[in-house]
């Protein structure tokens, strides 16, 4: 993934020359001193760069069109410092096709009681300069996002840096690929999808390849290589004995790093963001790849098993979006319940491919029994996560539209060892409980596959949704069902018949 500090987000200042070159000489110090600011927030992980103050149609929209062509741009902040009448924005605004923000703000934080003149009024006018921009905003039926306060909050700075993430996941899905070894699980509905739909909405390719094609770059790895990633997998890795040199099963924790070598060069000469694999299309591969899943996952690759093209890209953004925080992204699906009345709880693991950045403690390496499949047994890394709050996410093709169902969770630690368990594990309470979570997800359509993620939060996934211009369904501590499915049907016909 490209980090996200080179990416950009052009603070735009709007204003106009009714005030004289003294006053726009102060407009541009105060945005060059607030754009700075940003640069330096904490909050905030992409590059804020100042551009020029606007003041007329023709300057609008020669930087909209700048931005346009500018691949570092992920999107603008806009501010009004003065009043800027926003009949001048109409041509600028009409031709953007990068995000926007926009920061309802002023420079100083507080009125200056004793000295506040009409002067301080004309040149600090953002209370209703800003208010004129929206008015326009929402006439011309734009999506963006509003943040109010000062510059200066750390309140405001965090809620710029969550559209930052989101605008970068948003860029960085325009330009994906996603390569899908087989087809998906035979007979499975919620993993097909509209590839054709999915790139006009999302911008990323879809690109199917026989299980051959990985295979015989996996036969081209030599053995010098292999060897050399089992020994990395022995220093990061609590390796278990039959996989140690000598071991029963040390050559066939070889053959897990030659499919890892391979599969990482195909993704790598295809420039691809995520992929998918089927245990059901494994022509030419002795196991189903898991470990190398899951250490490409920890890589910043999306992934979805069985096919799940929309569920691997989803998992990229996600962690495109948690670049740098706290806690990691993984691929999850909700495997089992454990459903006392007075702690209901879900099991999500999945038959091998958990993202190690959820890990807490240094992973188990492993070889078991797959149990399906008919293929020999694959190597995987087993652990479980850390307690506290995480979300899990799933995006569904409704036919001719997406929905993305997203439900925050608490992980706990699992109250006994599960010692028989052979993989990566989450245990979690679904807020607000497991009966309503589950009852809501299902009215949803919500899909058994997800992005499970304890570095982003729901409101992550609501400003992506929001770039992406797709229907959102947050199920919290607040849901109730009977709300949840008026919403549904509220949202059947606002995005049944609102058009793209």
């Amino acid at each position: 993934m490209q980090p996200l500090k080179k990416y950009e987000v052009w603070f735009v200042t709007g204003s106009q020359h009714l005030y004289g070159d003294d006053v726009l000489n102060i407009v541009r110090d105060h945005a060059q001193q607030i754009s700075h600011g940003l640069h330096q927030a904490e909050a905030i992980p992409v590059s804020v760069k100042q551009k020029q103050v606007l003041t007329n149609a023709e300057a609008i929209r020669a930087l909209v069109l700048e931005a346009n062509q500018a691949p570092q741009c992920i999107g603008l902040v806009l501010w009004m410092h003065t009043f800027s009448p926003s009949k001048m924005w109409i041509a600028g605004l009409t031709e953007l096709k990068k995000p926007f923000l926009h920061l309802h703000t002023q420079f100083n934080r507080d009125i200056p009681w004793n000295d506040i003149d009409m002067d301080f009024m004309n040149l600090n006018q953002s209370a209703h300069g800003d208010r004129e921009f929206g008015f326009m905003c929402t006439r011309l039926g734009l999506r963006r996002q509003v943040v109010v306060g000062h510059w200066e909050e750390p309140e405001v700075q965090e809620e710029i840096g969550v559209w930052s993430r989101a605008a970068a996941a948003w860029e960085d899905s325009r330009c994906g690929r996603i390569a899908r070894f087989g087809d998906n699980m035979r007979n499975v509905a919620v993993t097909e999808g509209d590839k054709v739909e999915a790139q006009i909405r999302f911008g990323y390719e879809v690109h199917g390849y026989g299980i051959g094609d990985l295979a015989a770059v996996v036969q081209d790895v030599a053995d010098a290589d292999a060897d050399e990633l089992v020994h990395i997998y022995q220093e990061q890795y609590r390796v278990a004995g039959e996989l140690q040199p000598g071991g029963a099963k040390h050559e066939k924790l070889k053959e897990s790093a030659q499919i890892e070598l391979g599969l990482r060069r195909f993704l790598e000469a295809g420039s691809f963001t995520g992929f998918t694999t089927t245990f059901e299309d494994l022509h030419g591969l002795p196991q189903l790849p898991g470990l190398a899943v899951q250490r490409l996952m920890a890589d910043g690759y999306g992934f979805g098993a069985e096919g799940d093209w929309k569920t691997a890209a989803l998992v990229r953004s996600m962690k495109v979006m948690g670049q740098g925080l706290p806690g990691g992204t993984s691929f999850m699906e909700d495997y089992t319940y454990h459903l006392d009345p007075q702690n209901a709880m879900v099991l999500g693991a999945h038959m091998l491919e958990v993202c190690e950045s959820i890990a807490v403690g240094t992973p188990s390496l492993e070889m078991h029994p797959l149990g399906i499949g008919g293929k020999e047994d694959p190597a995987r890394l087993v652990f479980r996560s850390p307690d506290g709050p995480a979300i899990n996410a799933s995006i569904i093709d409704m036919g001719g539209r997406f929905r993305l169902v997203v439900n925050k969770v608490i992980v706990e630690d699992p109250q006994q060892e599960l010692p028989k368990l052979p993989v990566a594990r989450v245990l979690w309470k679904p807020l607000p409980d497991l009966k309503t979570a589950a009852a809501a997800w299902i009215y949803a359509g919500g899909a058994h596959h997800s992005g499970f993620s304890q570095a982003i939060a729901d409101r992550h996934m609501e400003v992506f949704a929001d770039l992406a211009g797709i229907e959102l369904l947050t199920i919290d501590e607040n849901t109730a069902v009977q709300e949840f499915k008026k919403e549904l049907r509220w949202n059947e016909a606002y995005y049944g018949s609102s058009r793209r």
